[in-house]
Parts: C-alpha cells; sequence; structure tokens
C-alpha cells in the first residue's frame, strides 16, 4: 500500500525532476522556434529550403525514437549524453520544430503595411523583426505556445524510459514495489493536470500583459449587478420607444 513516506521518497523528486526537464526542454524549443520560424520568411530561398527542411524533419520523426538514437547512437560517434540531456535535447528539438511554425504563421499575420513602415524607415530586416513584427506577433504566439507547452509537459514522460527518474519512472517504481496500479496512475494523472494548469493560468497572465503592452487589453466581462441593469435600461428604452409610436 502506498504511504505518504512512498510519496515523499518517490514522487517529490519525481516531480522536481519532470519541472526540470520541462523548463529545459521549453528553453531549447523555444531557442528553435525564434531561429527557424524567422528563417522561413526569409527572402532567400537557401535560407527558407533549409530551414525548412529541419521543420519538416523533426516534425515527421518520433521524439521518442529519437530520443532513443541520442541515448543510444551518438554514443558510437564518440557523443555521450547523460540520460535527462538526451531525453531534453530530443524534446526541445522536437516542440521547437512545432513551435517554429507557430512563429512563422504569427509572423505572416502581422499587416504588410507594418513591415512597408518598417521599410520606408530604412529598418533593416533585424531591426524590423525585433521592433515591428515580433512586438506584434508575440501575444497571437501565445495561445497555440500554451497548448505546446501543455504537450511538452505531457512528452516529458517518455524520458522515464531511458532512466530519467521523473515522476512517470518514479510511479512504475512505486507500482512494482506496492503492487497497486490504479492508486499510483490516479495520482500521476492528477499530478499532470495540476502542472497543465498551472502552466495553463501563468500562460494566460502572459498573455494578458502582453496584449496589454500593445494596447489590446481583454475587455473585461460585466458582473452579474450590471449585466441586469443594462438589460432593464434595454427594456425601458424600448418600451418608452413604442409608447412614442403609439402616441
Amino acid at each position: 500500500m502506498m504511504t505518504s513516506g512512498m510519496f515523499t521518497t518517490w514522487f517529490l523528486p519525481g516531480i522536481w525532476i519532470t519541472i526540470q526537464v520541462t523548463v529545459f526542454s521549453a528553453a531549447l524549443a523555444a531557442a528553435v522556434a525564434f531561429i527557424i520560424g524567422p528563417l522561413r520568411t526569409s527572402p532567400y530561398w537557401i535560407v527558407r529550403f533549409l530551414a525548412g527542411t529541419y521543420f519538416e524533419i523533426f516534425r515527421g520523426t518520433s521524439a521518442l525514437v529519437l530520443m532513443f538514437w541520442m541515448f543510444f547512437a551518438l554514443p558510437l560517434f564518440g557523443w555521450q549524453l547523460v540520460p535527462m540531456w538526451a531525453g531534453v535535447s530530443a524534446l526541445g528539438l522536437t516542440y521547437g520544430a512545432y513551435g517554429s511554425e507557430v512563429v512563422r504563421g504569427a509572423l505572416a499575420a502581422v499587416s504588410p503595411a507594418q513591415r512597408e513602415a518598417g521599410i520606408a524607415l530604412s529598418f533593416t530586416r533585424l531591426q524590423r523583426l525585433r521592433r515591428i513584427e515580433l512586438p506584434q506577433a508575440w501575444p497571437e504566439m501565445i495561445p497555440p505556445f500554451n497548448n505546446l507547452l501543455i504537450e511538452l509537459l505531457k512528452g516529458t514522460a517518455l524520458v522515464s524510459v531511458i532512466t530519467v527518474a521523473d515522476m512517470t519512472f518514479a510511479g512504475n517504481l512505486v507500482r512494482l514495489g506496492s503492487n497497486e496500479s490504479a492508486p499510483i496512475y490516479t495520482l500521476l494523472l492528477v499530478l499532470y493536470f495540476v502542472l497543465a494548469f498551472i502552466l495553463t493560468r501563468g500562460m494566460r497572465a502572459l498573455e494578458r500583459h502582453a496584449r496589454a503592452g500593445i494596447g489590446q487589453a481583454p475587455e473585461k466581462k460585466p458582473g452579474f449587478i450590471s449585466r441586469k441593469l443594462s438589460e432593464r435600461g434595454e427594456r425601458a428604452q424600448a418600451g418608452s420607444q413604442a409608447a412614442g409610436g403609439m402616441g
């Protein structure tokens, strides 16, 4: 039977490892996304081709198989990665490819007039990206980035197969020791949900801040009392108009 001692001994360190893998993988994925994404909008075809090749390769390969390749095959070429960094590299490169499409799409959605204004001001391509396009595209990236981040969090469970002691690895060990499957995996589901919920709230706060920075703060929904007063006012106005028409 699972006890509080098992949770403290196994699950708490596993939670910390899962958080580390998520943070490091997300940082690598963000770096890849913000490099490959703008390169896919380059005016030079060779740059677009190379960036697009990276995107297609890593989008079309399995993160799990890539993780195995980095952990088991790279040593044959003289590169030995510890399990955690093999997992972080595989997840970061894979989700970075997905993120690059988010960046490319958000940049493409920026009004052409904004780019033309930057050209008229003699801005270089890098200056237009930094000062005009990225600040306007950033709020549109956050919702899909939030989805990718949640998928990345859940994808960290894959690192357990290369002996990284994350939550899933810890849960499997506790299950073998206690011979209880339902409570262990139910607890894992709850833990992943809690972490995902925290990430979602944080990303939504970031989105509100980003939109406020460019004057697109979301409007506050009226409260219950305000809605009722507004409805009464509309009904009274409609009644007065009807009475005036009859007169």
